[in-house]
């Protein structure tokens, strides 16, 4: 499987969880980084160190893979593709 196959993957529910909170860790830190104000340098440090956090914990979490939903997915991909060469009405 390749990282493109495993990006269009299913994610389980735990993983989407993290990816979520790493992109809100991401757009928080954004926000302060480019805040108008002037912030101390510790602040504007250790926001990009949360932007580097919230981009890893967001990657690594999409490219989990559930196996379950993804041998279903499969299933019915299959399925499908066998399925549309049959006739509609029935008749074989």
């Amino acid at each position: 499987m390749n990282v493109v196959e495993r990006t269009k993957s299913p994610t389980p529910k735990f993983f989407r969880m993290l990816r979520s909170i790493g992109l809100a860790l991401l757009a928080l830190s954004g926000s302060v980084i480019a805040a108008p104000v002037v912030l101390p340098t510790v602040v504007v440090s250790v926001a990009g160190y949360l932007a580097v956090a919230g981009g890893v914990l967001s990657a690594v979490s999409q490219m989990t893979v559930d196996d379950d939903a993804k041998a279903e997915e499969d299933l019915l991909n299959r399925m499908r593709k066998y399925n549309e060469n049959l006739p509609r009405d029935g008749i074989k």
